[in-house]
């Protein structure tokens, strides 16, 4: 209880901003859905959201990323509320915004990216994910020294007349230079050691288990391999990959948890993930689990689809896995309503026909956490492992005969 307390009571006030981008053909409702995602980003991170700005722009300001009359209006609102600390932005800033933004509001400001970053630091157990966070920090910090020494005075002039904030700048860009090269060969060593882990666990079936963050994945894992992996209704709960040997009907396979992807996932991120997705890669079976209660699950299946693309192109087994259906609701249409039905208008039985129509990729729908329709999806997974296994080891396929009959 008093960690709850202590909790509730060091929580930073923060606010949203948000660019409806013209050059994007951005809409209003997208801006209001990367707000909502960037609010439960800040809730996880552990701040609350008291005030959302957004505008519509051709184009990000280049100085300041919102317009000079927008960024007035958070200043006026932010020195009516002084107890609100931190501004954050639904977007990478450069340098230059970033320190502009900062000297006109004299708050925090933290990006998207930065906020991202933030929560992977403070989730991250084992040495590999807290390397690879630590490798990402330290190249969006790179170029962004100089607003961390604008509180050092500077001398004007040229050639040797630098002061001590330009001095300790270059010190400190070699100082993560040479951090950064010493994280990559950290991570270099460990991936290598990743490798032989993977070779020692022989020719079993594996399968992934992947798709966006805060959909069920890790209770899903939990409930097939009888484990207790961390889950928790915040985004990124899991950030290190977990195998676990799962037996179904007598067919061992390793089933692996990966880490939950996400809209603008900073790029940094991704380049330094990329050893954890190896069990992506190197998968047999992709079950991409789908929260559809979200409101936005289509939306997310498309982010996963790219994310996937980039990762692994090769054609594979994979489900799409619709994922808490227990808390599936829509709003059922009246009768004298003539406009077109929207994704909210659509009952469960009406989108399950929907995407079963499409016939592209199987499709299954369980509830996790409630262990509904499980054992349909039990059935549906092991026909196609238990294919893959039969092909590797064909001298153990006369454990999956039906021999009843020869009791008659």
């Amino acid at each position: 209880m008093g960690d709850y307390l202590r909790t509730k009571k060091e929580q930073e006030k923060a606010v949203l901003i948000g660019v409806i981008d013209q050059s994007k053909s951005m809409t209003v409702q997208e801006v209001d859905e990367y707000l909502a995602e960037l609010d439960f980003l800040a809730l996880t991170a552990g701040a609350k959201t008291v005030k959302r700005f957004t505008q519509k722009l051709d184009y990000p300001n280049p100085k300041t990323f919102v317009g000079a009359g927008k960024l007035e209006e958070i200043q006026d609102y932010l020195e009516a509320n002084e107890d609100v600390g931190m501004v954050i932005f639904d977007d990478e800033l450069s340098p230059t915004q970033l320190r502009n933004v900062e000297r006109i509001l004299k708050r925090k400001i933290l990006d998207r990216t930065n906020l991202i970053l933030d929560i992977f630091a403070s989730r991250a157990q084992t040495a590999h994910a807290k390397t690879q966070v630590e490798l990402a920090q330290y190249q969006y910090m790179l170029p962004r020294l100089t607003r961390m020494w604008t509180h050092l005075e500077r001398q004007r002039g040229g050639i040797g007349m630098r002061g001590p904030g330009e001095t300790q700048i270059e010190t400190d860009r070699r100082i993560i230079l040479d951090k950064i090269a010493k994280l990559k060969e950290d991570l270099k060593k460990i991936d290598k050691q990743k490798a032989t882990q993977r070779k020692n666990r022989g020719k079993l079936v594996r399968v992934a288990l992947v798709g966006y963050t805060n959909v069920g994945k890790s209770t899903l894992m939990n409930m097939l391999s009888k484990s207790d992996v961390f889950a928790e209704n915040k985004l990124f709960a899991t950030l290190d990959t977990t195998v676990r040997k799962v037996v179904i009907q007598n067919v061992p396979f390793l089933l692996a948890d990966t880490v939950g992807f996400i809209r603008k996932l900073p790029h940094h991120l991704v380049e330094s993930f990329k050893s954890t997705l190896d069990e992506v890669r190197e998968a047999d079976v992709i079950l991409h689990v789908v929260d559809i209660s979200h409101p936005n699950f289509e939306d997310h299946i498309k982010v996963v689809n790219e994310t996937m693309a980039e990762i692994d192109n090769r054609e594979k087994p994979t489900f799409l896995v619709f994922n808490k259906i227990d808390a599936f609701t829509y709003v059922k249409k009246d009768e004298d309503d003539l406009l077109p039905k929207t994704r909210e208008n659509y009952s469960l039985d009406e989108l399950k026909q929907m995407w079963i129509a499409k016939g592209d990729t199987p499709c299954l729908f369980i509830s996790a956490i409630e262990k509904q329709n499980i054992e349909e999806f039990r059935e549906k997974v092991y026909d196609v492992i238990r294919e893959i296994h039969s092909a590797r080891f064909p001298y153990n396929d006369f454990l999956y005969q039906d021999y009843s009959n020869l009791m008659d």
